[in-house]
C-alpha cells in the first residue's frame, strides 16, 4: 500500500517542501530508506520502528520502502522522523490518506514515541502557508515559536499517542491562533545613552547611524567610550515590526538559536563576535552551512570592537555583503543563499598604545601607527557611512551634574525618522536611507543650491570616491529627517561631510 506526507528541508535559514513516500509491500521483509539522505535521517528508521512498536502498533514482516522525494537534494536534521512515522501509519492502514492530505509534518522521535522539538520550525511553517496546506502539526516543544502565526492552523502533539487521538477530531481538533498586537516592549538591559559622558560627536553621529541605518566607525584612545556607545546604539532602536520580526526569527529558528523563554524576537539582534572570529564564523557556511554572524545581525547591529585586531580575511569578506545585503555560500551539496542586511559598527584605537597623536603619551613610532591603521583596506573604509572621532573626556564633564538625553527619548526621535522614511518609500523595496541606490539617491535626497555647491567643493578637494559621494548624500538625508526638512540644506551636507572626513585625516 503507497501513502505520502509533506514535509520540510531545512536549507540553509530557508525550507524546500519534502515529500515522505512509504510503500508496503510482499516480498523479502525489510525497511530501506532513499532519496539523497544523511546519516542523521538514515537513523531515522531505527527510531520510527522502535517507537511504533512501544506505541502500541504492529510492524508488519514486508518489504517497507521509504522515499523522500526530489531524491537530488540532500535531507538532514531529525524533523523528518514524525512525517516519516505517519506515512507508515497510512501505508498500514492505521491512518486514513484523506487525513494527512495537505498536512505538513514536522517533529523528532524518542524510543518511547514522544515528540521531541526540532531546529527550523518557523521555515517549516512559512513553507506551509506558502505550498497551500490545511494546517501543520509540529512538537509541542516548538509551539511558542508559532504564537503570531494566523495565515494557517498549527497543532502542536507530544507524543504519537496523541497524534493518534487528534487523528480521530475533525480537522485535527486544530485552531488557527487568534490575532493579537505584536509586543511593542523594549528590554532596558542596554545601557542607557544618558549614561554616557560627554562625547557628544560620537553620541549624535550614533543617533545618525541609528536613524539611517548606516555604517558607524568610532576612532579614538583607549578607555573613550567607544565601547559603551556602541552597546547602547540597540536602545536607540523602536521594536521590530511584525514582518521584520518574523524574518528575524525564522533566521534563528533554522540556526536553532530559539527557545521557550526567548521563542521570537521583538527586538533587534546585536552581535558582538570576539576579534579571533573566523571567516567561516563571520561569513556562516561549514560542511553543512549555518547562518555566520553577519546573518544572525540581519536587521540589526554588527560591533566589531578593536577592528584592526580581526583578521583581514576576515574583515573582507564584509564588503560585499554590505553592498548587496545577502551573502552566497556554495558548497558540494549546493549553493546557499543567507540574508545579510545590517548595520555594522566598528571601533578602534588611533596606535597599537591607543594614544596617537599625543605624542606626550604615546610610544608609537610612524611605522607602527601606519601598520596599524594599514591593517583595515580602503575598500572597507569607504563602505563606512560615518566616522567619528572619540576623544578623553575633560575633568569638567566628569563634574557635571546634567545630563544628556536618555534612550527613551532618543528612540522616539529615531521612531519618527523611521516613520518618515517608510512613508516616503512605501510601496518600495527600500527601507532606509542606507539603501538607496545611486539613481534613487538623485531621486529622493532633494538638496538646495548651496548645499549641491558644498558638495560638489569637498567631493573635488577631498577626492571622494564615488561612492563616499552616495554615502555622504545618503548620510545628508537623514539628518535632513531629524531635522524634519524635506529638503538637505548645505548645514546638512556639512555635517555629512565631518561624519565622513575623519578617515583622510588618519589614513594619508
Amino acid at each position: 500500500m503507497f501513502s505520502s506526507v509533506l514535509s520540510a528541508a531545512v536549507v540553509g535559514v530557508s525550507c524546500i517542501p519534502i515529500q515522505i513516500e512509504a510503500d508496503v509491500s510482499n516480498g523479502l521483509p525489510m525497511f530501506s530508506m532513499v532519496g539523497y539522505l544523511s546519516a542523521r535521517v538514515k537513523e531515522a528508521q531505527d527510531r520510527v520502528r522502535t517507537a511504533l512498536r512501544n506505541t502500541g502498533f504492529s510492524f508488519p514482516a514486508r518489504r517497507i520502502t521509504v522515499n523522500l522525494s526530489p531524491a537530488d537534494i540532500r535531507k538532514e536534521g531529525t524533523g523528518f522522523d514524525l512525517p516519516i512515522a505517519a506515512a507508515l501509519l497510512c501505508a498500514f492502514g492505521y491512518l486514513e490518506k484523506e487525513c494527512v492530505d495537505k498536512v505538513f509534518m514536522a517533529g523528532e522521535l524518542s524510543l518511547n514515541g514522544e515528540v521531541k522539538g526540532v531546529s527550523g520550525i518557523l521555515p517549516i511553517v512559512d513553507t506551509a502557508i506558502k505550498s497551500g496546506c490545511r494546517l501543520c502539526i509540529i512538537p509541542k516543544d516548538n509551539l511558542k515559536e508559532t504564537e503570531y502565526i494566523y495565515e494557517i492552523p498549527v497543532l502542536g502533539i507530544s507524543s504519537l499517542k496523541e497524534f493518534m487521538e487528534h487523528a480521530s477530531m475533525k480537522d485535527w481538533g486544530a485552531v488557527r491562533n487568534p490575532v493579537k498586537a505584536w509586543p511593542g516592549n523594549i528590554r532596558e538591559s542596554y545601557l542607557d545613552f544618558s549614561e554616557i559622558l560627554g562625547q557628544e560627536a560620537a553620541k549624535q553621529a550614533a543617533v545618525i547611524a541609528a536613524a539611517g541605518f548606516h555604517n558607524l566607525l568610532m576612532i579614538g584612545t583607549k578607555g573613550s567610550g567607544k565601547t559603551m556607545i556602541a552597546n547602547s546604539i540597540p536602545s536607540l532602536f523602536p521594536p521590530l515590526s511584525r514582518e521584520e520580526g518574523m524574518e528575524v526569527s525564522r533566521i534563528y529558528s533554522a540556526a536553532g538559536l530559539l527557545s521557550g523563554q526567548n521563542p521570537f524576537l521583538v527586538q533587534r539582534p546585536f552581535r558582538s563576535p570576539h576579534h579571533t572570529v573566523s571567516p567561516i564564523a563571520m561569513a556562516g557556511g561549514g560542511r553543512i552551512p549555518r547562518p555566520g554572524e553577519i546573518t544572525l545581525a540581519h536587521k540589526g547591529v554588527l560591533f566589531l570592537d578593536e577592528l584592526p585586531e580581526f583578521h583581514r580575511a576576515t574583515l573582507e569578506i564584509l564588503r560585499q555583503p554590505l553592498e548587496t545585503h545577502k551573502i552566497c555560500i556554495s558548497r558540494i551539496y549546493g549553493n546557499y543563499e543567507f540574508p545579510a542586511d545590517f548595520l555594522l559598527v566598528g571601533a578602534m584605537n588611533p596606535c597599537p598604545c591607543g594614544y596617537y597623536p599625543d605624542r606626550n603619551r604615546c610610544s608609537c613610532t610612524e611605522y607602527e601607527v601606519a601598520r596599524y591603521m594599514g591593517k583595515l583596506s580602503g575598500p572597507l573604509l569607504d563602505r563606512f557611512d560615518l566616522c567619528t572621532e572619540v576623544t578623553d573626556v575633560p575633568p569638567e564633564v566628569l563634574r557635571a551634574e546634567k545630563r544628556g538625553k536618555t534612550s527613551l527619548e532618543i528612540r522616539q526621535e529615531v521612531g519618527r525618522v523611521h516613520e518618515i522614511q517608510k512613508k516616503r518609500y512605501e510601496g518600495t523595496e527600500i527601507r532606509f536611507n542606507s539603501s538607496l541606490s545611486g539613481q534613487e539617491t538623485e531621486k529622493y535626497c532633494k538638496t538646495s543650491r548651496d548645499g549641491k555647491k558644498l558638495l560638489q567643493k569637498a567631493y573635488e578637494k577631498m577626492n571622494f570616491s564615488l561612492r563616499a559621494y552616495h554615502k555622504i548624500l545618503k548620510t545628508a538625508r537623514t539628518i535632513a529627517d531629524l531635522d524634519d526638512s524635506e529638503i538637505i540644506e548645505e548645514q546638512h551636507i556639512s555635517e555629512a561631510v565631518c561624519c565622513r572626513a575623519l578617515d583622510k585625516k588618519l589614513w594619508k
